[in-house]
């Protein structure tokens, strides 16, 4: 027995005190043989004969600024809680998702999300999950811990020595504007550009548009069912889900699933494209996993596939309905295990990819008709994403063709388009979607020359689409 225990102490299963090397006293022990044991006075008087010591509380930091975390955590620390910190809004949601930590405190501003956006998300999730501001005010939460006091006063001595935090007055209880379903306007942060490099959006939502696409600059317009498309992209983003983007030739898949890396975790590691019908079929295998040196003729030296490239990121593969079926078993294997077999190669590889796939082409009837496998669109389908046509959001074209203005037109002379010239674009059925409106807007700024309005004599739209 060791020096000033007790042989109740020494029994198995007696519970340990963290913050000595004494064995806290078993149950029945009275409070004189803790006094005996050496414990600690601030500990005696939280641990009382017969009590348990109190949980360890979760909370996760959200906030780009790791010095503000790190300060934080170390005031968090001696009060017990459990700290997790995340670098922005999509490594927050992925904490909450596998933690579901008791609070979640939300600096003013975040790299990837508004505020606005992450709190609504956070709401319809994780309802039971207490959020805050680092600025000590408390957003729409559904619910209030019991310990959130503990956080506000960590908050308040960090904003004393460092001078980004401002504890408003009245502190705890004054609810942010971004509410849920609403958006607020944050404190700004710099300035987000899109990867396609065509469209910049600040940290405040754009205006008028009812879901807050301000950091999804890819998605434009303010209709119904680009609100949902936001929706549906922001709440699947922060995972490794993989997602079927849906939708007629022209519609923006691309810009889709590039939204969807852009606010992932993998957001810093490689987006890989391929198009699947853009290779030929003798090809498509070597290319997806790669090939050894004299695999096949031709072959004079090993190269990596495009799967292996985007290791801890992305692999987006468009018209994947054109993969051919044997090659179709062999996806399906590394979407099931993430194993993949270089052509010429006898040993396998083990990589972390996550696929999103995007098809013109209704896979589940093609699926029914042999012409693809079956098991692979549902592999591929766990979470599908339809992209609107441009006919059915007629509401956006304004939006769009300003957007595409904007995009072409080099210099400080902004372009506009006259009364006329809207309507006939309203006018068309669009088949060819939004980069058949792209085509059209370049086509008539040339047209227009030097002037700074689009008339409808520059609308032209070629007559074999007319009819459709």
């Amino acid at each position: 027995m060791r020096p000033g225990t007790t042989a109740g102490a020494e029994r198995a299963g007696a519970p340990q005190n963290p913050f000595t090397r004494n064995a806290v006293p078993a149950w029945g022990d009275d409070a004189r043989t803790a006094g005996a044991l050496g414990v600690r006075a601030g500990v005696r008087a939280g641990v009382r004969a017969g009590a348990l010591l109190p949980a360890v509380r979760t909370v996760v930091l959200a906030s780009a600024d790791a010095a503000l975390r790190e300060r934080l955590r170390a005031a968090l620390l001696p009060l017990r809680w459990q700290v997790h910190e995340a670098e922005g809004g999509a490594a927050a949601m992925a904490c909450m998702d596998d933690l579901r930590p008791e609070a979640v405190l939300v600096d003013s501003w975040l790299p990837d999300l508004e505020i606005g956006e992450f709190n609504a998300m956070a709401l319809l999730q994780y309802p039971e999950i207490d959020l805050l501001r680092m600025d000590g005010s408390a957003l729409a939460s559904a619910v209030r811990s019991s310990h959130r006091e503990e956080l506000l006063q960590a908050v308040r001595e960090v904003g004393t020595t460092y001078d980004r935090l401002s504890f408003g007055e009245g502190g705890e209880g004054q609810i942010a504007s971004g509410a849920a379903g609403t958006l607020g306007t944050p404190d700004r942060g710099p300035e987000r550009i899109g990867r396609e490099g065509v469209a910049q959006a600040s940290a405040e939502p754009r205006q008028g548009s009812p879901d807050g696409n301000g950091f999804l600059p890819e998605l434009v317009g303010t209709s119904a069912t680009m609100a949902e498309l936001g929706k549906l992209v922001r709440l699947v983003a922060p995972r490794s889900t993989s997602v079927l983007i849906e939708g007629e030739t022209g519609t923006g898949k691309e810009l889709v699933a590039k939204a969807l890396h852009r606010l992932s975790l993998r957001a810093n590691k490689p987006f890989v494209v391929l198009n699947c019908a853009a290779i030929p079929e003798a090809l498509l295998e070597a290319e997806l996993f790669g090939h050894t040196r004299g695999a096949f003729t031709g072959a004079v030296r090993s190269r990596t596939g495009r799967i292996a490239a985007a290791d801890g990121g992305t692999l987006f593969l468009d018209e994947i309905g054109e993969m051919p079926l044997a090659l179709q078993a062999k996806m399906l294997r590394f979407l099931e295990c993430g194993e993949l077999q270089r052509v010429g190669d006898n040993e396998p590889m083990y990589v972390d990819v996550r696929v999103i796939a995007a098809t013109h082409q209704p896979l589940e009837q093609r699926a029914e008709e042999q012409a693809f496998r079956l098991d692979l669109y549902h592999r591929l389908a766990v979470f599908p994403i339809e992209v609107p046509t441009l006919r059915s959001r007629p509401e956006d074209l304004p939006a769009l063709a300003e957007h595409f203005l904007a995009l072409f037109v080099r210099g400080p002379e902004k372009r506009s388009m006259s009364a006329a010239a809207m309507d006939r674009l309203r006018d068309h059925h669009w088949p060819g979607n939004v980069r058949e409106l792209m085509h059209v807007i370049e086509r008539a700024l040339i047209l227009a020359g030097s002037n700074l309005e689009i008339t409808a004599e520059e609308i032209r739209i070629r007559k074999r689409d007319r009819s459709l």
